[in-house]
């Protein structure tokens, strides 16, 4: 997702990436309230008026700080997706789909995005919107490509299987004792074995 371009002279990269990363932790620190526009310029060493000639909302900016954040872990891009095996992606993404899923920092962010989810319904569709369904696409598109290949049943529900297994990791780390990262490699060997990916 882009930020919506201003007038003048050209947009200074970094100036985007320290907002970003601003608006990125106050949200993990303080949640989606504890995040003011003022507050984010502050600690992104910007005026507020840079914030806002490139963001409509604090919604659609925390949605790109979090979008941002999490595209910088060495995951498979959604064009990448598409040239992989279903069964290639779980094995060669488990160690780190495992590390990340066990840390507090992710652990933190599932929390804030939900808890934002009634409070702030526009930041959920935000994120959603750019985030959430891109992905879903690509994955669907895989699971798909497996049901052709024969490593998925024909009848697959490819859409309830995506929820079965992101809601799974989801219940899995907000328990009041989240497991570690060598628990969460074996809980999620084990949901990939059940979906039958594995």
């Amino acid at each position: 997702m882009s930020p919506a371009r201003g007038r003048g002279r050209p947009r200074d990269p970094a100036v985007d990436a320290a907002i970003l990363r601003a608006a990125y932790d106050l949200f993990l620190q303080r949640g989606i309230d504890g995040a003011s526009i003022e507050q984010i310029a502050k600690r992104a060493d910007v005026g507020k008026l840079t914030v806002y000639r490139r963001w409509s909302s604090k919604e659609e900016l925390v949605a790109q700080a979090i979008e941002a954040a999490v595209e910088q872990a060495d995951w498979p891009s959604n064009d990448r997706l598409a040239a992989m095996s279903v069964r290639e992606l779980a094995e060669r993404t488990l160690d780190q789909q495992a590390e990340t899923a066990a840390s507090p920092e992710f652990r933190t962010l599932v929390a804030r995005i939900f808890g934002a989810g009634v409070s702030h319904p526009s930041l959920m569709q935000a994120y959603w919107t750019h985030y959430i369904v891109p992905r879903r696409k690509a994955t669907a598109a895989l699971l798909e490509q497996a049901k052709t290949d024969g490593t998925l049943p024909g009848d697959t529900d490819v859409e309830v299987l995506i929820d079965m297994m992101a809601g799974a990791v989801i219940y899995r780390v907000l328990q009041p004792d989240p497991p570690g990262a060598a628990e969460m490699r074996r809980y999620l060997h084990a949901l990939y074995h059940q979906a039958g990916l594995l």
